[in-house]
């Protein structure tokens, strides 16, 4: 699906919540003779529940391609606690560096619906792989 220009291969749907991601390498970011590999990544957070739903907090898993992981928990997303409204979306772009050429992310939000009750909405597993000409 395509959003923004955006194609966005990767998706999860949990409780009336699709999210979306698209992942980018971004060499001038990037310090690869350092060991440092850079990606940004689209996420788009979709409600089609009949609710407002609103992001509290953010748990991602990071995977290096030496299968080392990092854990990444912190309020909102990019500084915001976005209310999402139903038939509305959030839309946020972040970046995450890798000490190697490829890896993964994936996680979860956990999110408060409007009658008070909250839900954790998956953050589909996503790739990280640098192209050939950067590795």
């Amino acid at each position: 699906m395509s959003n923004f220009g955006v194609f966005f291969k990767y998706w999860a749907e949990s409780d009336g919540i699709i999210i979306r991601a698209a992942p980018n390498f971004l060499p001038a970011q990037s310090k690869i003779e350092q060991g440092r590999w850079f990606w940004s990544y689209h996420i788009r957070i979709e409600n089609s529940s009949d609710q407002n739903v609103q992001l509290l907090t953010r748990h991602w898993i990071i995977t290096d391609g030496r299968a080392n992981v990092t854990n990444v928990d912190g309020e909102g997303v990019v500084g915001e606690q976005p209310v999402i409204k139903p038939g509305g979306a959030h839309d946020y772009v972040s970046g995450c560096p890798l000490a190697t050429p490829t890896g993964s992310m994936q996680g979860q939000f956990r999110m408060r619906r409007e009658d008070g009750s909250y839900f954790l909405a998956q953050i589909p597993k996503f790739n990280l792989i640098a192209p050939a000409s950067a590795k």
